[in-house]
């Protein structure tokens, strides 16, 4: 895809988080801009296309949780896609459209390709071509910063689980997936969920999502909650019931 965190190697970037929230919040999770192309003018056909891009998503995205688009000829050609958690409103899935589509411009300025998560959603657009194409260069962690009395059996809970998810996931017409397993100890919960950008086929969701679960010891080895999240899919488990379902 093209993109780098600027100075920093992408998968020693580890962003950890309480993961708590108790009111929404409109900063995003993260951003990446690209620094393998070109910067746009101001003006230019590249930024009309790119408007136009923009504008698409927003009106194509909200009905079904998934667009994807692309404005103007080669070599000013736009191409971008969006998608919201499976769980989240049609109303909050516009809203959070519309806070990516302005901070993505202002994090990225005269940027040729960004990307951005929120916990709603996240918009990605670049000047090539990428759709169907997992994306696994893209990628960040987050972990809540209290562990676990028992991590070997937590963790083994929480790959049973998400395992399981990935079974699903491709299968689901939303290609999102959640649900619970009982811990061992005690009478907790944990909760999951993993979802892929509706683009790719169902083997290579499956294929991505496989490979997010893996990165899991990297960052959240006894958290009680933690996310993989990527360019094309995310994981993420937590022990308390973090979607609107």
């Amino acid at each position: 895809m093209g993109f780098t965190i600027r100075a920093f190697p992408l998968l020693s970037i580890l962003i950890s988080s309480l993961l708590i929230q108790t009111a929404i919040s409109v900063d995003p999770l993260f951003s990446i801009c690209s620094s393998t192309s070109q910067n746009y003018t101001t003006n230019s056909p590249y930024e009309t296309n790119l408007n136009n891009l923009l504008g698409n998503l927003y009106l194509k995205t909200p009905p079904t949780g998934f667009g994807l688009s692309s404005s103007g000829q080669s070599p000013n050609r736009a191409y971008g896609l969006s998608l919201c958690r499976g769980d989240a409103s049609t109303d909050d899935c516009r809203a959070c459209l519309v806070d990516a589509s302005s901070e993505i411009t202002k994090r990225c300025p005269n940027n040729r390709g960004a990307i951005i998560w929120y916990d709603n959603c996240y918009l990605k657009y670049l000047d090539n071509d990428f759709f169907g194409n997992i994306d696994t260069s893209n990628r960040f962690y987050m972990w809540n910063l209290r562990n676990v009395t028992n991590p070997e059996v937590f963790n083994r809970k929480v790959s049973e689980l998400l395992s399981k998810l990935s079974e699903n996931v491709s299968e689901t017409t939303i290609m999102f997936a959640n649900g619970t397993v009982e811990r061992v100890v005690g009478n907790e919960t944990i909760y999951g969920m993993v979802q892929c950008s509706r683009d790719l086929s169902k083997g290579d969701c499956k294929r991505c999502v496989d490979d997010a679960i893996s990165e899991l010891p990297r960052c959240c080895n006894g958290s009680e909650g933690g996310r993989v999240v990527g360019g094309s899919c995310n994981v993420r488990y937590e022990i308390y019931q973090f979607l609107n379902v």
